[in-house]
């Protein structure tokens, strides 16, 4: 198992979340660093955080939002910046326009509510057509595509941490690394600030500061929740990913090809 260290961790002004989830020993050996970065959106970038970005040579960039959080909240992008941006159309998100964390937050009022509430969330994410879509556009980046990839929704947290760890299962990576690189969430960057940028529409419905946290947060749980849920209705990950993502041996020998050092 690899040590989770703060040097995956990028701190940017307006970026949240943005951190490198490559460098751990995988099935075919230990998976790039520098080549596999996740993170919430960009909208409120700054212009300094656009330069460090487009200084980390990022050729992909996945958008796991639907079109209505694209709508509200259009990533910024530097001038220079020459990536390709891959993206399923429609809804990722039963509600229209609300990321994972803000669909959870409604009729939520206390932290165990809250527990709850993402529990029940994560246990149908992993069968929403258009994040499938999304996420198969994911695979076929890793497998054919050259160069750094992004991989971000709203937050970085819920869309982005069940993909993250889809592909961390299919490569090999031990368990006990994909769920730290999950909860890296909680303590990655400037925690307050990501909680203030977020928290002003979450306290118009009524959470408690507790339940703020736990929604706008990640528990080991809810990863396996949809693992588990995966595995009840497709046997395993693999199959899940071949047959929902279009995701087979061929291609997993492909992203191990071009993503293990």
């Amino acid at each position: 198992m690899c040590a989770m260290n703060d040097d995956r961790i990028l701190n940017f002004e307006g970026i949240h979340n943005f951190r490198d989830y490559g460098g751990y020993q995988a099935r075919a050996g230990r998976l790039a660093r520098g080549r596999l970065w996740r993170s919430g959106q960009h909208a409120g970038a700054t212009s300094a955080d656009l330069a460090r970005v487009r200084d980390l040579d990022i050729a992909t960039v996945i958008d796991l939002r639907g079109d209505s959080e694209r709508a509200a909240f259009p990533c910024l992008r530097h001038e220079d910046f020459a990536g390709d941006v891959l993206f399923h159309p429609g809804e990722t998100a039963s509600l229209q326009g609300q990321a994972a964390h803000a669909e959870a937050a409604d009729r939520i009022r206390t932290a165990d509510d809250a527990r709850d509430r993402m529990i029940h969330l994560y246990q149908g994410m992993a069968f929403r057509e258009v994040l499938v879509g999304t996420w198969r556009l994911y695979g076929q980046a890793l497998a054919s595509r050259d160069g750094a990839s992004l991989l971000h929704c709203l937050a970085g947290k819920d869309r982005t941490g069940i993909g993250v760890a889809l592909v961390h299962q299919l490569l090999g990576v031990h368990h006990d690394d994909m769920v730290a690189d999950y909860l890296l969430t909680n303590t990655a960057g400037n925690i307050e600030a990501r909680i203030a940028s977020q928290s002003h529409s979450l306290a118009d419905m009524g959470l408690s500061d507790a339940a703020m946290r736990v929604v706008l947060g990640v528990e080991a749980v809810y990863l396996e929740t949809a693992f588990a849920a995966i595995r009840q209705r497709h046997g395993t990950v693999e199959a899940y990913a071949q047959t929902a993502l279009g995701i087979g041996p061929d291609h997993i020998a492909a992203m191990e090809a071009r993503l293990v050092d």
